[in-house]
């Protein structure tokens, strides 16, 4: 890795998320941490290719790995920044990590009347929505729509059913969606398979699917076997029926 190549890495590293001074391994791997999270990635530059990289990281959910290990393959500094970070976003949502700031921020609100309930589910909601769209960067997960004002947090298996706020708040419990899709999904009249394609009801009019830009090619753009627990959810309890054949 010549000294240019490592100066660039370690200004995506930076640009990305990835705030500690970055370090070689061993095996000729740039290592990059976090003061966020505690999981590692390491970049490791492909013999003779100056822009050609393979990542590892010490979590698999933090890469878009085809294989069963943890590690994806970018050629070009464009697609490393993408995948850089999708790494940091996933790093910094992990299960627990919402639920654990969550109960950092309400320990001190009281919870004995409605209003005061509704305060504190409030909190978690809006610290929900902040991990969804730093986990789906800012645009829908189906639509690829980039207006964080109009996107909606919505959680695959409702709130009200959800035993813990470890469930509440796990950003592989929720989807982050235009208002369309999100009422689409909301309402049942479209779910997902743990692959994120998307399913379409039987119940829902062809004239409706016309109208709202009902799409048979929708996906979600990536999943995680995290998300697979709550998409069984969705289609077995909210999904109103498999779309024809």
């Amino acid at each position: 890795m010549t000294p240019l190549v490592r100066l660039r890495l370690e200004k995506a590293a930076s640009d990305c998320g990835f705030d500690l001074t970055p370090r070689m391994v061993d095996d000729g791997s740039l290592e990059l941490r976090s003061a966020a999270f505690p999981e590692a990635l390491w970049i490791r530059q492909r013999a003779a290719e100056d822009d050609a990289f393979h990542l590892s990281a010490s979590s698999r959910m933090m890469l878009d790995a085809l294989g069963a290990d943890s590690a994806q393959e970018v050629l070009g500094f464009e697609e490393l920044y993408t995948a850089l970070q999708r790494a940091s976003a996933v790093a910094r949502t992990m299960p627990n990590r919402v639920a654990e700031a969550f109960q950092q921020a309400t320990k001190m609100l009281p919870r004995s009347t409605e209003v005061e309930r509704i305060v504190v589910q409030r909190v978690g909601q809006d610290l929900f929505r902040g991990a969804l769209l730093d986990y789906w960067q800012g645009r829908c997960c189906v639509t690829g729509l980039s207006m964080p004002s109009l996107l909606r947090a919505s959680h695959i298996k409702p709130w009200n059913l959800c035993g813990t706020d470890e469930e509440r708040l796990d950003v592989f419990n929720g989807l982050l969606l235009a208002p369309h899709v999100d009422a689409l999904f909301d309402g049942g009249w479209i779910s997902f398979s743990d692959s994120g394609a998307v399913l379409i009801s039987s119940a829902l009019p062809a004239p409706a699917r016309t109208v709202l830009g009902v799409s048979a090619d929708w996906k979600i753009g990536s999943t995680k076997p995290a998300h697979a627990p709550y998409l069984a959810f969705h289609r077995a309890n909210e999904f109103r029926g498999s779309s024809p054949t």
